[in-house]
């Protein structure tokens, strides 16, 4: 027997779920508790794996186009989909071109690198003959009322779904919570890493006091949730690099001297997310939407391939895996207590399988429960890793996600705090020993 199940409410009620979940996690700081066990090797597979599903909606939009379009007019949705990739890579490395340009222009083209080449790209199929290609642009809608024809109100009627569905709706709400909790948290561990240089504390807690009201209020409102995407995390704090002057106190021959160097770091400011927040939310809203339906869908493959490849070039596993591909003889040289790079490639190898492996998880109709997968890596890492791999080793490539340390050296703080016990106990004299 087949029931069914009103989509919509089913999906608001998942949605109002996670969003009560999100502020649960939040109440309890879950961030304190949980990430302090994460090490890279989970974040740097979830990232990995961001970048594979990016370029792979690529593939998919693309493979739409080739289904829907004149053969010429995929050629050219290829060709507009690399140039808007190779543009937006091109315009984000503006500021080491000095001395060419005003420091300001500079910065602006890197800042903006992906809305340039959108625009150039949005513009180009009006030009000459290639206007009179087809062409497949963005669904938008063009009045201010659901999309849906079986909707009057944008509201979801979800108190009208069976009170048993309602308590099965917290399964997939709490999957979402897993997926949202752990996406943000890697997200924000990745904008804040020590080549950025930030000096302000994540407000972790609040940032996902944020994303569970608007998850509820997503679901109430009948439309997917909205999750920030873990590139765009990176590829931010990329862009509000700058150089400032820094004084450093240093010791010659015994006098100290101020030296003034040139250090990177970002602009710390709330403007530029609360700023794109205020554009998306224009620009969704009619008659804007038009605008967006302007935008060939060559170009949303291109978007997709310039994050996944921005993800990517921040991904320690990428440089790992080009030293699979280097001569023993040009590798640099190991620490002293890593005793050869074997260790280092089948570490990289194992990162690699286990995020192809999920990815098939999430082309398959497990695909919701991929973030559990994800979860399992942590204890997988902390318990079963460290009997496969000597400890340096582990140490050379792993670390702890949110804190400094590695689990390896944590283990020897652990260990020497209990043989510095154990020697600090009081013993019997030899004598009384024999004696008894």
């Amino acid at each position: 027997m087949v029931r069914k199940v009103p989509f919509l409410p089913f999906m608001a009620w998942s949605l109002i779920h996670a969003g009560w979940m999100h502020l649960l996690l939040a109440l309890i700081n879950a961030h304190d508790w949980t990430m302090r066990y994460v090490t890279t090797f989970s974040t740097e597979v979830f990232s990995l794996l961001n970048s594979i599903i990016y370029f792979h909606k690529a593939v998919q939009e693309l493979q739409r186009a080739h289904d829907n379009l004149s053969f010429a007019a995929f050629l050219y949705a290829i060709i507009g989909a690399i140039g808007t990739m190779l543009v937006a890579i091109f315009l984000s490395t503006a500021e080491k071109w000095k001395p060419l340009l005003h420091r300001y222009v500079r910065m602006g083209l890197a800042e903006y690198a992906a809305a340039i080449s959108i625009i150039i790209f949005i513009g180009m199929p009006h030009v000459g003959e290639l206007a009179s290609l087809d062409r497949s642009t963005l669904h938008v809608s063009t009045s201010f009322k659901p999309s849906s024809p079986d909707r009057s109100v944008f509201f979801v009627q979800f108190w009208y779904l069976p009170v048993g569905w309602i308590f099965a709706a917290i399964v997939p709400g709490f999957i979402i919570t897993i997926l949202f909790f752990f996406d943000h948290e890697v997200s924000s561990i990745i904008c804040t890493i020590d080549r950025y240089g930030t000096k302000k504390p994540s407000g972790f807690a609040w940032d996902i006091v944020l994303l569970g009201t608007t998850t509820a209020l997503c679901g109430i409102l009948g439309i997917p949730p909205a999750n920030g995407l873990l590139p765009q995390a990176p590829l931010h704090s990329e862009s509000l690099m700058h150089t400032e002057k820094e004084e450093i106190l240093i010791s010659v021959d015994g006098e100290e001297k101020v030296e003034h160097r040139d250090v990177r770091r970002v602009h710390e400011q709330r403007w530029s997310a609360f700023l794109h927040a205020g554009a998306i939310l224009v620009f969704v809203s009619p008659p804007f939407q038009h605008v967006l339906g302007l935008t060939p869908t060559s170009v949303l493959a291109g978007l997709f391939m310039f994050m996944g490849e921005q993800s990517l070039s921040v991904n320690p596993i990428l440089y790992r895996f080009f030293y699979l591909l280097t001569p023993p003889s040009e590798l640099p040289k190991l620490p002293a207590d890593v005793k050869s790079y074997r260790g280092v490639h089948v570490y990289t190898v194992v990162q690699i399988v286990v995020t192809i492996v999920i990815f098939i998880v999430t082309l398959t109709k497990a695909a919701p429960a991929f973030p559990v997968l994800i979860i399992i890596l942590v204890p997988i890492r902390l318990l079963l890793m460290n009997r496969l791999w000597d400890r340096e080793t582990l140490r050379f490539v792993d670390a702890w996600a949110c804190r400094k340390g590695t689990p390896e050296d944590d283990k020897d703080l652990l260990a020497g705090e209990v043989n510095e016990k154990s020697n600090s106990t009081p013993r019997l004299p030899d004598e009384t020993i024999k004696d008894v």
